[in-house]
């Protein structure tokens, strides 16, 4: 489950963007990455970038729309004569991640492909 107790605990200070992005970038595995990708076959959760376009609150949950820069690949059987490109091309995707404010709920969040 993705957790974002350091975006939730910065909300409201001028550390949210920073922390958003932080927390976001090293979640890459939980992310809907392959559902975002528009060139390649496979994500990959390294080096990925993160962009805050907007955020939004309302009583039960922060909501940001981020964009997000990653790498894909085009996966191929690799064979000697295989003319498939192995180097990781660039994506990019926007999500709408939803924080839980409920302190029981330990910042439990959602990330949905826009």
């Amino acid at each position: 489950m993705l957790r974002l107790p350091a975006s939730l605990a910065a909300w409201g200070s001028p550390d949210f963007a920073a922390a958003l992005k932080r927390e976001l970038a090293a979640a890459g595995a939980q992310l809907p990455l392959q559902q975002g990708l528009s060139a390649t076959g496979y994500a990959l959760d390294a080096r990925i970038e993160v962009m805050l376009l907007g955020t939004e609150e309302t009583p039960e949950e922060i909501v940001a729309k981020v964009g997000v820069f990653y790498a894909g690949i085009v996966a191929g059987c690799n064979c000697a004569d295989d003319p498939t490109p192995v180097e990781a091309q660039p994506e990019y995707c926007e999500l709408r991640v939803a924080i839980d404010r409920h302190p029981t709920r330990a910042a439990a969040a959602t990330a949905t492909l826009i």
